[in-house]
Order: structure tokens, then C-alpha cells, then sequence
């Protein structure tokens, strides 16, 4: 057996933008330092950020080590791409949105990378808590133009043309690449995303940071008409086993599960891509063929794509997030 095949924990990063807060630490228990906390890094390889392995004989590495170091071992076949890349497919988040974000949107990978040389960005967030009156700004109100906008902006009058969309905990929001959108006060999430961190801001609600319109007006998506949550398919539903799907993507696929105190899942990371585990709520022993990994809420391990078979084990009602890449991704 490889000793360097084995299920990873991470140290976090934390980032202090002027719009975080303190939840991450209120309500997710988390150790985090003093002033705006508002995003943790959960899983992270980027310039922007990496995270570190804190667990096992891998622990002091950073993620881009631990990848140059693996391979495919780690990310698989379906992300040998990426490998060439050199680049770890997919950025893990908490975000405590303490006030509004930026309205704002991401690119595509074409024009990213014809842009600056980053990755495009779809994205999803998990509503992990809500307060009274959250909402999101998620797409358009209908008859919105390039044109119609191009002058709203010119005019400070954005506002009237969002579609703003309630939230509540337990909700999901898929985000593609040219959805213009913001998230609101009151929201703490789970984002899964591209490896990307390529934002144009439109409106910044007057913060002293740099906007970004003539980039936005190239890739907002105008036919983004009042969008919904994301709608969860129901995979399975057996003795008080749930398991939904939440989000799909060429780049990602999530799964959440809902499983009672004493469940099992038997997985196998066949070489074909690695798996990102969540506890969002609840305990789960993780065994696989080594020393099993003891995980809670709320926390993220990486599962190598050549770790072999794994079973997971709930040690209390749990809820959890699954992640992977899928066969269709390049």
C-alpha cells in the first residue's frame, strides 16, 4: 500500500473581505481569527490561496505539492487535463456573507483564459444558514438588454433590473459562467466551484474597490431570466437513506446525503477521479484500507482517485456533501 494514498484533511485559509462577518466561527464552531472572517478556503490550490494537509505523512504539504508529488494518483483519468495544467480541478469554500457581495459575474473558460490566463468559474452554493429575509441576487427581471443594462449602469440604476430570489437553510443555488448574481446578507454557504477566482464587479455597493463593466457586459448571459434554486433529484430513498443530487456540471457533480446514526455508503475511487467529502452535520468514521479517518461538521476531506474501496459510517444523524468530477468533464 502507498502511504501516501490515504483520505486528506486540509488547513484552512481564511480571507478578510469588507463584507464578511464573524459566522463561520458563531455557527460553525470553527477556530478563526479576530476581525471579518468572510471566507475559509476549505480545499484550495490556487495562487490566490492554497491550502495545507493536516493529516498523515503528507501533513506541512500544500495542495500543488501534494498534486505534482501524486499525479493521477490523486486527481485521476478524468482530470488528466488538468494534471498537464498543471491546476487541481475544483476550490472549496465557506462564505459568511455579513453584507451584500458585489453584484457580479464570472467568465467562461474561453474568455478567461483569453483573458488573464485563470480558469472560467460555475459555481454552487449549499445554504448552510439563513437568517430571517435572506434572498440573493440571482439573474435578470425579464426584457432586460445588453443595452437596457449597459445604460442602468451608466445611471446607477442596476438595482431595478436584478431579480432578487428568498433563500432559506438547506437551499441550493447552481451558478453558472455569465450569471449575473450577489449573495445577500445572512447567508453562510458551501461553495464548490471552479479553481478559478476571476470576478468582474458591476456594482459594489460603494466600497472603494475596483469594478470591472466593460468585462461583465461581454459575458453576462441576458437570457438568465429569474432563475429558481436548484431543484434536487432524488437518486435514492431507502430506509432512511436520502440521497440527492444538487448540483451538475461538465466540471462537478454533488451529491448530499442524508443518512440516519449507523448508515453506511460503500464508495471506490477507481482511479478515475478523487472525491470530496463534507460532514455538514453529524460524525462519519471513514475506512478504507489504512487507519480510518474520524470526521465532523463541519469539515472537508479529499479522497485520492486511486484509493481504492472506502465505506463511510455515520456515528450520529449525519448530512453530507459529496463531490466529484465527472465522465463527461475534459
Amino acid at each position: 500500500m502507498n502511504n501516501q494514498l490515504y483520505p486528506l484533511t486540509f488547513t484552512p485559509i481564511f480571507k478578510d473581505y469588507p463584507w464578511g462577518g464573524r459566522k463561520l466561527g458563531e455557527i460553525l464552531g470553527r477556530a478563526i481569527p479576530a476581525g471579518i472572517v468572510a471566507e475559509s478556503w476549505e480545499i484550495a490550490a490556487h495562487p490566490n490561496g492554497s491550502s495545507t494537509v493536516s493529516n498523515g505523512p503528507l501533513a506541512g504539504l500544500t495542495l500543488p505539492q501534494v498534486q505534482e508529488k501524486l499525479g493521477l494518483a490523486l486527481v485521476g483519468s478524468r482530470n488528466e487535463a488538468a494534471l498537464a495544467a498543471g491546476k487541481f480541478p475544483l476550490l472549496i469554500k465557506f462564505l459568511d456573507a455579513n453584507q451584500w457581495l458585489s453584484v457580479q459575474v464570472h467568465p467562461n473558460d474561453a474568455y478567461a483564459l483569453a483573458h488573464g490566463g485563470d480558469w472560467g468559474k460555475t459555481e454552487m452554493w449549499v445554504f448552510v444558514h439563513t437568517e430571517p429575509g435572506s434572498e440573493v441576487i440571482f439573474g435578470f427581471k425579464p426584457g432586460v438588454t445588453r443595452a437596457s443594462f449597459a445604460q442602468a449602469v451608466a445611471e446607477g440604476k442596476t438595482s431595478e433590473l436584478l431579480h432578487h430570489l428568498p433563500v432559506k437553510t438547506g437551499d441550493v443555488v447552481f451558478v453558472p459562467a455569465g450569471a449575473i448574481h450577489a449573495l445577500g446578507p445572512g447567508g453562510l454557504i458551501a461553495e464548490i466551484q471552479q479553481n478559478s477566482d476571476v470576478t468582474y464587479r458591476i456594482d459594489d455597493w460603494g466600497r472603494p474597490r475596483p469594478l470591472h463593466i466593460p468585462q461583465a457586459l461581454d459575458v453576462l448571459d441576458f437570457n438568465l431570466i429569474e432563475p429558481q434554486s436548484f431543484q434536487p433529484t432524488v437518486l435514492l430513498d431507502d430506509e432512511g437513506l436520502l440521497v440527492e443530487q444538487i448540483g451538475q456540471s461538465p466540471y462537478f457533480e454533488t451529491e448530499r446525503l442524508t443518512m440516519p446514526e449507523g448508515n453506511r455508503f460503500f464508495g471506490l475511487c477507481d482511479g478515475e477521479t478523487f472525491e470530496l467529502w463534507c460532514v455538514l452535520q453529524g460524525k462519519i468514521t471513514l475506512e478504507w484500507d489504512g487507519e480510518p479517518l474520524e470526521l465532523s461538521a463541519v469539515n472537508w476531506a479529499l479522497l485520492p482517485a486511486d484509493l481504492g474501496e472506502f465505506e463511510v459510517t455515520t456515528e450520529e444523524d449525519s448530512v453530507l456533501l459529496r463531490v466529484f468530477v465527472p465522465e463527461e468533464a475534459e
